[in-house]
């Protein structure tokens, strides 16, 4: 933000702010959305808020509020709002991009310490690991490691999920998941292009992120160990009881869970009410993401696949 006259304020540093931090908070994360605010706050970065719920003035008791950048749409999730407010033309005066969901605690992250490992390993696209002792882990990537300060694959082996020091593909190597995302400037912009604009949900984004890497996306790609958060989980969006919302305090991630979509369910009220409708839209639009990132491939005479496999290569 700018002033109407004058100069510029200068922050107690001195400096000006070289990160954006974007979060998708509703008004019963409130508690944890201060938390996380507080934090990187403190570190001099610039702060967005979408506001899918459409409450803005609750906010304004938290002593940060007037220092915050504001959006406000009902029912919208984060992907929606970044498509929209973060055109790469518009945050390319940041470094870094956070562009995480309200329902993670950072009681053991710092975020200057953060970049400053981003920036020692070389990574376009990160995230802090995930404690497995207090978090909801959907992939095993995302685990902290407690033996190393980053890591960029891993190992495991199983039928038809082996993963090994050969591996190059997701969820093996060069995959990030969207709770947590850490952009720098280059692979933002990037990104900000595969996201589409008549969809609601990224499904399908995070397995096609590697090609933004900048280069080698199992060098450039990589999930930050020594900081870490904990996903705590909550429902968001769409849940079944609003009753049930309320008592357990918070909403999760808005990049997974939206109604506003006709073709979700019979009613919008409906679609408001059952998450089973919203999850139904996300898996539909899954499939509209990989149909059409196919049909460009299938297209552009140019494409020249980085990352294609050796069957593949063999059958074209």
């Amino acid at each position: 933000m700018r002033p109407l006259f004058g100069s510029p304020k200068k922050r107690k540093n001195g400096k000006e702010s070289r990160s954006l931090f974007a979060v998708a908070a509703g008004i019963k994360q409130k508690q944890n959305v201060n938390q996380m605010i507080d934090k990187f706050l403190s570190a001099d970065f610039v702060i967005a808020l979408f506001h899918y719920d459409g409450v803005v003035d609750e906010w304004k008791d938290s002593e940060w509020h007037d220092r915050a950048i504001h959006f406000s749409a009902m029912n919208q999730t984060k992907w929606w709002f970044a498509k929209r407010f973060l055109h790469p033309d518009v945050v390319a005066e940041y470094d870094y991009i956070f562009l995480w969901d309200e329902d993670l605690g950072v009681e053991n992250f710092n975020p200057r310490r953060y970049i400053n490992i981003v920036k020692e390993e070389g990574l376009e696209i990160s995230q802090p690991a995930l404690d497995p002792a207090k978090s909801e882990v959907h992939h095993q990537i995302t685990a902290r490691g407690r033996r190393s300060k980053v890591h960029r694959r891993i190992y495991k082996s199983g039928r038809g999920n082996k993963c090994d020091g050969n591996s190059t593909a997701p969820p093996c190597t060069g995959w990030v998941e969207m709770m947590a995302p850490v952009f720098s400037r280059a692979a933002w912009r990037c990104a900000w292009y595969m996201v589409q604009n008549d969809l609601i949900h990224a499904w399908g984004l995070d397995m096609q992120l590697g090609y933004c890497a900048q280069g080698d996306r199992t060098k450039n790609v990589g999930v930050v160990d020594a900081e870490y958060i904990v996903h705590l989980g909550l429902p968001t969006l769409g849940s079944l009881d609003e009753k049930a919302n309320s008592e357990s305090s918070g909403n999760a991630s808005p990049s997974k869970h939206s109604p506003n979509t006709a073709a979700s369910a019979p009613s919008a009220s409906h679609a408001y009410n059952d998450r089973s409708y919203v999850r139904r839209q996300s898996y539909i639009e899954l499939e509209i993401f990989k149909n059409r990132w196919k049909k460009a491939v299938k297209e552009d005479e140019c494409w020249n696949d980085p990352y294609r496999q050796p069957a593949e290569k063999k059958r074209q």
